[in-house]
């Protein structure tokens, strides 16, 4: 009889469904939108860390209306967030100002410091497995010293997204190795904080960290008063709980090694499991840990259907037309490149990218053409870091397909031949917060990880793309060429 709830904490909005662990099945769900913060200067992006309270509340509220006379099964929940958000707290525990978020990149001077002082990219990798990049969160805290100097010094703790959320629930300060791996100053081989990287900000830094535990230890339980407001009767536990992706793998059966997950949404993640600490010496490819005790590789990209998006409002097409546009021309779209870089980018490292369509003559200018080679330049930035992941010893059998990308029959097939193994979509979409409720699951003894994923993570397998070596040849070439010409134009200055 027993129910657990998910919550999926994002930029946009958050989501809360409930499983039903005796049948499988999710028997309620709700979600509540908020905003970024109008006005900020370019780069600034950041949010009222109420509002994803409010939003968690007003979505377990909604979901609790569903259950009816089934409210008091309820047993525990799992919360992800969006990570290497930035939430400070006063001596009150009161939110001292707005949380600069993932997508913040307005530390990228903060980071230059920390590559200066610490040996350059290398130096960082050497100590902590990761360089320090502006999306992570300890930039954040530099950035706030050093220009908001008087709510630095009101600091007292420092929590990420899902931290703060389980505070609110539990009221207990902690984090986990996943999420707390993406702050820039965990050691990801050690899962230990790295104290010059700490000392760097300031000494008083060591005491705003909150404990720092393994992500199989259950956060706390849910308090009274927070209780009573969501309805809950009986003892309700907050597992740990952790960043989107780390949530995302479980919530995709991502949790033994040679299963790879890839997100399509507007941004693209590409992560696996690992049972030790993967370290790209060029920094490449985030070494974090995972929300199972495990580790989790990741490559980001910041263009996926940004890209898609793009081209087809220039022809105006609908989602199921530039489909079936891209279904008539042939794999490699005549020659046409499309360097998808319209947000800059993450992997490879060009945070003032720009985009470029290269190889257009008089005939293969069709709009078909354009749009298949923006999605093949979507595709082929997310295999530039599977041929690292490849590289450092990870080999797919196996590549599981999430979000709205994804559900292109084409686009599919063209991720199948540009990655070079079977990919399959999901029949459970939930994706982090499935994964949230299964972590809760387990942190409740009803099994294991395997167990779990085994049960409630269901493979679309109408869905599934075998590659086509002939065509998988064919983007190999076409990586290599995108990748030779993205070097040469940022060697120029071009890009």
């Amino acid at each position: 009889m027993s129910l657990y709830i998910g919550i999926d904490s994002g930029t946009q909005s958050t989501k809360a469904i409930v499983l039903d662990l005796a049948t499988g099945q999710i028997i309620a769900e709700a979600a509540q939108k908020y905003e970024l913060i109008d006005g900020l200067p370019a780069g600034h992006l950041e949010q009222n860390p109420q509002d994803w309270i409010d939003a968690v509340e007003g979505s377990i509220s909604n979901c609790m209306s569903q259950l009816g006379d089934r409210k008091g099964d309820i047993r525990g929940i799992g919360v992800s967030g969006q990570q290497h958000g930035l939430v400070v707290l006063d001596e009150n525990e009161e939110v001292i100002r707005p949380a600069k978020l993932w997508c913040d990149t307005s530390t990228t001077d903060q980071c230059d410091q920390y590559v200066a002082e610490f040996g350059g990219a290398s130096g960082l990798i050497s100590k902590a497995g990761n360089t320090m990049l502006p999306g992570y969160t300890i930039p954040k805290l530099l950035w706030l010293k050093q220009n908001e100097p008087e709510n630095f010094a009101k600091v007292k703790t420092i929590l990420l997204p899902h931290d703060y959320i389980n505070f609110w629930l539990t009221g207990v300060k902690r984090m986990e190795f996943g999420d707390a791996s993406g702050m820039g100053i965990l050691n990801v081989r050690t899962r230990e904080w790295e104290t010059d990287l700490v000392d760097f900000i300031d000494p008083s830094v060591r005491e705003m960290l909150p404990e720092l535990g393994s992500s199989n230890v259950p956060h706390g339980t849910v308090c009274r008063n927070v209780a009573e407001k969501l309805g809950f009767s009986g003892e309700v536990i907050v597992s740990a709980g952790g960043g989107d992706n780390m949530m995302g793998a479980i919530g995709t059966g991502n949790i033994t090694p040679g299963v790879i997950t890839a997100s399509f949404g507007t941004s693209g993640t590409l992560y696996g499991c690992a049972g030790e600490p993967v370290i790209d010496p060029d920094g490449e490819i985030a070494a974090f840990c995972d929300s199972t005790d495990r580790w989790l590789p990741l490559a980001c990209t910041m263009n996926v259907t940004v890209v898609t998006e793009q081209v087809r409002s220039w022809f105006g097409w609908e989602l199921d037309q530039m489909g079936a546009e891209i279904a008539k021309t042939a794999p490699g779209a005549g020659g046409i490149s499309f360097l998808p870089y319209l947000n800059g980018e993450r992997t490879p490292n060009l945070p003032n990218g720009k985009g470029v369509i290269h190889g257009l003559d008089g005939t293969n200018a069709i709009p078909g053409n354009m749009a298949r080679a923006a999605m093949e330049g979507a595709t082929l930035g997310l295999a530039y870091g599977l041929r690292r992941f490849s590289q450092l010893g990870l080999a797919p059998t196996e590549i599981r397909l999430t979000g709205g990308g994804t559900k292109s029959p084409v686009w599919r097939q063209i991720s199948a031949d540009v990655f070079g193994v079977p990919v399959v979509g999901l029949a459970t979409a939930e994706g982090a917060s499935l994964g949230g409720a299964i972590q809760v699951a387990q942190a409740s003894g009803e099994g294991t990880y395997e167990e779990l994923c085994g049960r409630f993570v269901e493979l679309d397998e109408t869905s599934r793309c075998l590659p086509n070596p002939e065509f998988t040849e064919l983007y190999q070439e076409k990586l290599d060429q995108q990748i030779a010409l993205t070097s040469q134009l940022k060697d120029g200055g071009m890009l």
